[in-house]
């Protein structure tokens, strides 16, 4: 486990702990929707409580899902797929081996959705692997914590540096990291500039930020990139033309849509800050 998984998964530890066994009953409705063009194949690691990890989602179509609390897991698309009635194939890009249900992470480039589910959550999308798809992540029904839409919009094969492109046919597929293409310390994050001090943006982050300004560009990219929410549902789009795109879910047999109002009472709303307070506390002790 890298350092910035290890620190959210050191937070949401510490909230279990803080707030008992009890608050961390219940479950998160997740909710996949494809707008894009072409049918793409989401991959989620772990995928016990995601109809194993791997399925095919054509344009327009939408699956539900529920994961309990405690899951710390990712979502990813996968496109260009060709699986055979076993589930045996390839992908261009995003593979997580030869399978159509995904048990370990996918081939970078792809873009990450990623959560630590806990009675505060932490999600984030990241573009530290790189980039296939454009991903959003929209809260819906939280009771507290931030709950803003995170993720990319934009769409980084438009316009991704020729070094970085991944390329199939004469077609930009992909955008790779700096990192992944250069593996210096100073893009990789890793050594002398292994903390957020010395690890700053560089060319290459900065034009992934500036396509996808919610999203991580770089590993210590957290103040404008990780968020918060307390006991929400999460709609994870595919090619969505906005962050700010209305979106709706079903939960407990409710239509629940993005932008309604919250049910957070003021206690909630406290706790929420006290939460978000400890956590940074924490994380500055951690790195």
């Amino acid at each position: 486990m890298d350092d910035y998984h290890g620190k959210l998964l050191f937070r949401a530890l510490l909230i279990v702990f803080l707030l008992g066994e009890e608050a961390a009953e219940g479950a998160r409705v997740f909710t996949i929707i494809n707008y894009c063009k072409t049918t793409i194949w989401p991959g989620i690691t772990p995928g016990n409580s995601f109809n194993g990890g791997g399925f095919p989602l054509k344009p327009g179509e939408s699956v539900v899902f529920t994961a309990p609390v405690g899951w710390v897991g990712r979502i990813w698309g996968r496109t260009g797929c060709d699986f055979d009635r076993d589930g045996n194939g390839s992908c261009q890009t995003g593979a997580c081996g030869s399978v159509l249900k995904c048990s370990a992470s996918g081939q970078t480039p792809a873009t990450l959705a990623e959560f630590t589910l806990a009675p505060l959550d932490f999600y984030d999308v990241s573009l530290v692997d790189g980039f296939n798809l454009p991903v959003t992540v929209t809260p819906v029904n939280g009771q507290g914590g931030n709950c803003s839409s995170a993720g990319c919009d934009g769409d980084l094969r438009d316009n991704c540096p020729s070094e970085l492109a991944v390329n199939v046919d004469g077609k930009t597929v992909a955008c790779r990291s700096a990192c992944d293409v250069f593996s210096t310390d100073q893009y990789c994050c890793r050594g002398v500039f292994g903390n957020p001090v010395t690890c700053q943006p560089t060319y290459y982050s900065k034009i992934f930020k500036q396509a996808c300004p919610g999203a991580y560009s770089y590993a210590y990219d957290d103040p404008s990139s990780i968020f918060t929410c307390i006991g929400g549902d999460y709609i994870i789009s595919f090619c969505s033309k906005s962050r700010k795109q209305r979106v709706c879910t079903y939960h407990i047999n409710k239509l629940i849509c993005s932008g309604s109002p919250r049910r957070a009472s003021s206690t909630g709303k406290w706790l929420a800050v006290l939460l978000l307070g400890l956590a940074s506390m924490w994380s500055s002790l951690w790195l």
